[in-house]
């Protein structure tokens, strides 16, 4: 089974090449940030952690975590937005390690990993190869005022925060131009999940 990354910045558009891939058969994907959230449920690996470290008024009247609630407290304090990711990062990489074992076990082809700081977390001793997402900053700009709402500093401040182009293009094996049209970006997918597949 191959084991592929796929990172980039934001507003790069990740989520349509992940939409590309989950029209292949044989191929499971994970999205690093919905298995995060998986994991906060009460029962969960990382739940009582978290509750722990941030108390109960981050709970919601069912004694849920309330995502509103610790997003505002770690965001205003980057010592505990590092705290919470010291217990979500390792919890989410748990998983996923015995999870491609699984999957192996099933028959998959191809395991697909999705996440903006995959190279950051350690996954390029877990992955055969890691794919960079790419498109120019203007472009993202543009689609991330159209998308999400906000103005051009919000998401300059985002971006400035993120990994450069540099970084990304150190770590990873291949390039996605996904500025153009979808159809060039869905046959640039296609060749390189086929090229040794």
């Amino acid at each position: 089974m191959r084991i592929i990354g796929i990172t980039g910045g934001i507003g790069t558009g990740k989520s349509t090449i992940l939409s590309i891939l989950k029209k292949e058969p044989n191929s499971f994907i994970v999205e690093a940030v919905t298995l995060a959230h998986q994991l906060m449920e009460q029962g969960q690996a990382a739940y009582k952690k978290i509750v722990d470290v941030f108390g109960k008024d981050i709970l919601d009247s069912n004694g849920n975590i309330n995502r509103n609630v610790l997003g505002k407290i770690v965001f205003e304090d980057v010592n505990l937005l590092k705290q919470l990711n010291e217990i979500v990062h390792p919890a989410v990489k748990k998983y996923i390690l015995s999870d491609i074992q699984k999957k192996s076990e099933q028959g998959f082809q191809n395991y697909i990993i999705e996440a903006a700081l995959l190279i950051e977390d350690g996954y390029k001793e877990v992955c055969d190869e890691i794919w960079y997402v790419y498109v120019e900053k203007e472009e993202r700009i543009r689609r991330l005022i159209k998308g999400r709402g906000g103005n051009r500093d919000k998401w300059e401040a985002v971006i400035q925060n993120q990994s450069s182009d540099d970084y990304y293009r150190q770590y990873s094996d291949f390039v996605i131009d996904n500025g153009e049209n979808l159809t060039k970006t869905e046959d640039v997918v296609k060749e390189l999940l086929f090229k040794s597949g």
